[in-house]
């Protein structure tokens, strides 16, 4: 059995295998770049995992597209006084495809920001607050 994960996109709930696509709402993120979605749920391998056994555990996702929902015809209509209304609605979607499931992966960048020293700035003070002195 393979691997799934249950993640959270914008208020909605997602089951997910690596490799598959599928459309969400609009994401603001550019096409082409990953990302990593809130992490619900792991299951597929023995008991599925929540809360706690979900640390170091992460689902990179790819953006495909954005791209416009299919066209919804919505019509009003009240009898005998001659009301009618029709509107159009398209949705605006995002498709991503995942590409994994599984440990999480530090960057080089993360690693060297974590183990430097931490550098620390002070204000030099402006002129305007120092007491001039009497010549």
């Amino acid at each position: 059995m393979s691997t799934y994960a249950v993640i959270k996109l914008g208020g909605k709930q997602y089951r997910v295998r690596e490799g598959e696509r599928l459309l969400v709402d609009r994401l603001a993120v550019e096409e082409g770049k990953t990302f990593h979605p809130d992490l619900l749920m792991l299951g597929g391998d023995g008991d599925p995992k929540l809360g706690d056994g979900l640390k170091g555990v992460q689902v990179t996702a790819k953006v495909a597209g954005h791209v416009s929902g299919d066209k919804v015809i919505v019509g009003k209509h009240r009898r005998r006084t001659g009301y009618r209304r029709r509107n159009g609605f398209r949705a605006s979607l995002t498709q991503i495809e995942i590409q994994s499931i599984g440990k999480a992966r530090r960057s080089t960048a993360a690693k060297k920001t974590t183990t430097g020293t931490r550098k620390t700035t002070t204000a030099s003070r402006s002129s305007t607050t120092r007491k001039k002195s009497e010549d």
